[in-house]
This record gives C-alpha cells, sequence and structure tokens, in this order.
C-alpha cells in the first residue's frame, strides 16, 4: 500500500515550505488567534501583529472575531490542516499559501459550539491538534446541516491513531 502524503511525519523543512497565519489584536475591534496548534515560528511585526508559522501536516484552528460602532460584523473559525510542499490547498485570508480546510464556521452560535468542541477534545486528556481530521470534518458538515455534532471519544482517538500508523 502506498503511502498517503497528507498523513506522513513531516521532515524539517524550510521555511518555504511553511504555512504563515498573521494575527492581529486591537482590543475589542479585531482579534485573530490560534485556538489549538503547535507553531514552529513566531515572528513579532509590531505589538497589535505577529505571524505565526506551521510545519506541513499540522492542524490548528484560527479564530477571527470583529466588530464595529454597531455591534459584532465577523465571527469566524477555521481548523486547517497545513500542506506539504507541492500539494493542493485551499485559500483563506491571512492563511499563506493556505491549507486543507477541515472546518469553515462562521456565526458566533456555532463558533461557540465548535470551542466547547474542542474544549471537550482537551477534557478528554488530548490536544484537539491531534484529533482525527475526519472528526473536524464530520463537526463542520453537522453543524452545517443543523444537527448535533457527535463527541470525539478515545475509541475514535485510537482508531484514528491505528489509521494514522497504516497510512505512514
Amino acid at each position: 500500500m502506498m503511502a498517503n502524503p497528507a498523513f506522513a511525519q513531516a521532515p524539517p523543512c524550510s521555511p518555504d515550505a511553511l504555512t504563515a497565519v498573521e494575527l492581529t489584536w486591537l482590543e475589542k475591534r479585531v482579534e485573530h488567534w490560534i485556538r489549538f496548534g503547535r507553531d514552529v515560528d513566531e515572528t513579532i511585526i509590531d505589538r497589535r501583529r505577529r505571524v505565526l508559522s506551521f510545519a506541513p501536516n499540522t492542524i490548528f484552528a484560527f479564530v477571527r472575531w470583529a466588530s464595529n460602532d454597531f455591534g459584532t460584523v465577523v465571527s469566524r473559525i477555521d481548523i486547517v490542516r497545513t500542506v506539504m510542499p507541492g500539494e493542493a490547498y485551499q485559500t483563506l485570508p491571512f492563511v499563506r499559501p493556505g491549507g486543507e480546510i477541515l472546518l469553515r464556521i462562521s456565526g458566533w452560535p456555532k463558533v461557540e459550539r465548535v470551542l466547547l468542541a474542542i474544549d471537550a477534545i482537551e477534557a478528554l486528556g488530548l490536544d484537539p491538534a491531534d484529533a482525527a481530521p475526519d472528526h473536524w470534518r464530520h463537526i463542520h458538515n453537522r453543524l452545517g446541516a443543523g444537527y448535533e455534532p457527535r463527541p470525539y471519544g478515545p475509541d475514535q482517538h485510537r482508531a484514528w491513531l491505528l489509521r494514522r500508523r497504516v497510512l505512514s
């Protein structure tokens, strides 16, 4: 069976292979942050902006929130898998070059449900960055259809780890 590059562990990589995420923090106006994920580099641009870099095959959650004088105008969470050089990817704002979007949710009630799902995975003692990519797709699809997503459990995580070992 041929190894799937999407699940292979990335060797140490050049800066060109990294995925950069620009974060901005203007209190109560524009707030971009990483909810989970293992960055490998950080560049501070100024006191309100910084860039985090992620190695290929890293999963991270990117939260964007913005408001104006009339209230919230953007509330969004994207869960993204960074790609290997040469692998196809999708683009999204503030992420260069882009990645495989596993989950894309907007609107505070749905974003809050995703954040609660992340908290539930952490309550199991697991890092959400290690959760099965299919679980994030499941949450995206269920919330998009107006259904409650199933919780992630230890059995599903064990199955994912075994599958990843077979595919790499």
